[in-house]
């Protein structure tokens, strides 16, 4: 019998995916169909496929979290640009409120699980998680023209994940190569450029 198992996490120590996806659910009451076909930070993206990517990844990081792998887990985000359902509305908050209580579970943070084909720690998945959500929460807030913030310790673990490999500093972002903001810039907007989008950006800007 193997008596060494991975010891559960901290419950403290967690991170906590709901301030984000509820700040996400506060933003689409504004979205109105008319805004869909609008620009957004993600080049590739109007705020129709941007709505449809965030409805994708949060049911692939909840179901990362609950080890149900499956074709939710198993498919890359750049496969496709994604389609956004009639039922969006009803749809995406509730999915929000899954991938953040799916990550309260200590058991989320433990083991291996994969999500958009990626094998890879339970305890990375969980942060990567929480950077989808912010980073692109803030797209969807600016593309909307609505005020967006975050927490520091959301945005601290945002940055750690982002921060360029020291052995290799010329590495690509998640998102994209980096871009330089001032110094003394905000938490957030250092941040936003971490992911690649320029802090200023505003719709046809």
């Amino acid at each position: 019998m193997d008596t060494h198992k991975t010891p559960a996490p901290d419950a403290a120590a967690l991170l906590d995916l709901e301030p984000a996806a509820r700040r996400i659910a506060g933003l689409l009451g504004s979205v109105d169909d008319g805004r869909l076909d609008g620009p957004t930070p993600c080049p590739d993206y109007a705020v129709r496929e941007l709505l449809g990517h965030l409805t994708g990844l949060a049911t692939a990081f909840r179901d990362a979290a609950r080890k149900d792998l499956g074709p939710t887990t198993a498919t890359s985000p750049d496969a496709s640009l994604p389609v956004l359902d009639d039922d969006w509305r009803a749809v995406l908050p509730r999915r929000l409120e899954e991938v953040a209580a799916a990550w309260r579970s200590p058991g989320a943070w433990i083991g291996m699980t994969r999500a958009g084909g990626v094998e890879l720690p339970g305890e990375v998945a969980g942060a990567v998680a929480l950077n989808e959500l912010v980073v692109h929460g803030w797209d969807l807030a600016r593309a909307t023209g609505q005020p967006y913030t975050a927490g520091e310790a959301e945005l601290r673990s945002c940055e750690a994940l982002l921060a360029p490999d020291e052995d290799d500093p010329d590495r690509g972002g998640i998102f994209a190569p980096p871009v330089p903001v001032p110094d003394g810039a905000p938490l957030l907007d250092r941040v936003i450029g971490l992911s690649g989008r320029r802090p200023d950006w505003r719709p046809g800007g």
